[in-house]
């Protein structure tokens, strides 16, 4: 059954950053913690936002790593903790906010960060008690600063996902300004990212018309805009609309995700090096294909819609849209180019099919379908 609850207040345009005090009042936080990561300390950004926190004196967590693991949610805990915080600003990409949704839950629960894992059985188990999170993204790609879920890495090696609405930010700080700057590799592979969440989720079979409206919709937008922001960071128009594809494609995700995340979780996991949003990329053509011939697919005419969306000709290939643009914007051509061996597939196999994204999936996957997927992505 699907549940549609959006709750985060958003504020959204050039300039939002200045709002960030007003909200810290608002959902009252006194001493707030700023989780961030090196690079976004290093490009200014953590200097802004502590500038739009003139009347506060936050505490700083800036080692948040590129894939978020417990062991940097430990370390960000025992700062929140002997600062005296009550409250968190996550401020960067996905990893940031994931990393302080973490943090939420580890301290303001006990035990270790797996008891509260989506495939643990742990979701039931994250109360109220977690601190009011305000989050700042820099990124346009994840959407994680309106959903209610987060990845972390945690001891055992396991890339996990974590769901509850109560690790739903209290608000999302979208200020199109903290992007300019934003490298073109990263735009484009957080961009794709966002594309991801947009087409995953409206082919996701659960009814939920409103997350689908969103998500075919932040589809058009990241889909007119992807270039030119790669192409011009300073195009302000484009830097708009991918945020809020970011935004929308993560509203729609409450509906549910597939075999695209439940690949990438799997094989990020293994190997953290590797870009979440880039992965997506590689891994989305695939699973386009595999998906295209089930009932509610064909239903729905999902295809044709997106294909619509995305300013497509009647009957134009969606899967191979997608790797046209992939290519257009100079992200890998596929997992050899991004330094993966097959000799990795059983180990990426076993952790899809436990992914908690895989049951979401408009058609369950196999064992012999993800090895087939991972070798069309190769």
């Amino acid at each position: 059954m699907a549940q549609i609850l959006y709750v985060t207040n958003i504020l959204i345009d050039f300039g939002a950053l200045a709002q960030l005090q007003a909200e810290c009042e608002r959902v009252g936080i006194t001493r707030p913690l700023i989780v961030t990561d090196a690079g976004v300390k290093a490009v200014g950004l953590l200097d802004k936002a502590i500038q739009a926190l003139p009347a506060l004196a936050p505490a700083v967590f800036d080692q948040t790593p590129s894939n978020p693991n417990e062991a940097a949610v430990r370390a960000a805990v025992a700062v929140y903790r002997q600062a005296g915080c009550d409250g968190l600003i996550a401020l960067g990409g996905g990893s940031a906010i994931d990393c302080a949704k973490g943090v939420a839950i580890a301290s303001t629960h006990e035990g270790p960060l797996k008891t509260y894992a989506t495939i643990e059985g742990g979701s039931a188990k994250i109360t109220d008690r977690v601190p009011p999170l305000i989050a700042v993204p820099t990124t346009a790609g994840t959407g994680s600063e309106v959903a209610r879920g987060a990845i972390v890495i945690v001891d055992d090696g396991r890339k996990l996902g974590f769901h509850s609405w109560h690790l739903v930010p209290r608000t999302a700080l979208l200020d199109p300004e903290l992007t300019l700057g934003l490298p073109p590799m990263l735009t484009a592979a957080t961009g794709m990212d966002a594309m991801a969440h947009c087409m995953e989720t409206f082919m996701a079979p659960l009814f939920n018309p409103p997350a689908d409206g969103i998500g075919l919709d932040g589809l058009q937008r990241g889909w007119a805009h992807i270039e030119r922001a790669t192409k011009n960071g300073q195009d302000r128009e484009a830097r708009l609309n991918m945020m809020s594809a970011s935004m929308q494609g993560a509203m729609a995700f409450q509906k549910g995700l597939g075999c695209v995340h439940s690949l990438s979780h799997s094989l990020g996991g293994l190997n953290p090096r590797l870009h979440h949003g880039t992965l997506n990329a590689v891994f989305l053509p695939a699973v386009i294909r595999f998906n295209a011939e089930t009932d509610s697919m064909k239903k729905d005419q999902r295809l044709q819609r997106m294909a619509h969306a995305m300013g497509l000709a009647d009957g134009g290939d969606v899967a191979e849209a997608v790797k046209d643009m992939s290519a257009r914007l100079g992200l890998p051509s596929g997992l050899a180019a991004m330094g993966v061996t097959p000799d990795l597939f059983d180990r990426v196999i076993e952790g899809a099919l436990a992914d908690h994204c895989h049951k979401t999936n408009p058609r369950l996957a196999s064992a012999d379908d993800y090895r087939a997927m991972l070798h069309a992505s190769m």
